[in-house]
């Protein structure tokens, strides 16, 4: 079955603006939750959901995939449906961009248990 991985990244955090850019270890906290997502066995792609031409920019940079969004969404949520509806997935998994360290075993129970 096919399923893609949707990590929502907004640059304008309330209380860390540009988070998901951080970069303390080498590489961008989202650079490091993508990487996680990827070694999931059971997900055919990973998308960045940006709303900020400066994320999609560092995610192309390290070889991600980014679809910008628009910066109107309430919620992360809202800006993983406005890159879904656009796929034609059976599985959409929302992972948030601040979860680094996300073990791809999880992914892979949470897809095979839908």
């Amino acid at each position: 079955m096919k399923a893609i991985i949707i990590i929502p990244a907004r640059y304008g955090s309330t209380r860390l603006p540009g988070k998901v850019l951080l970069k303390r270890t080498g590489k961008y906290l989202i650079q490091h939750t993508y990487e996680q997502a990827l070694k999931a066995r059971k997900v055919d792609r990973v998308i960045i959901a940006a709303d900020d031409r400066r994320i999609a920019r560092a995610v192309e940079g390290f070889g991600g995939e980014a679809v910008m969004t628009s910066r109107r969404h309430p919620s992360g949520t809202d800006r993983i449906a406005e890159v879904a509806r656009r796929l034609k997935y059976p599985i959409i998994v929302n992972l948030q961009a601040d979860e680094p360290e996300i073990a791809p075993s999880s992914i892979d129970l949470v897809i095979k248990l839908l």
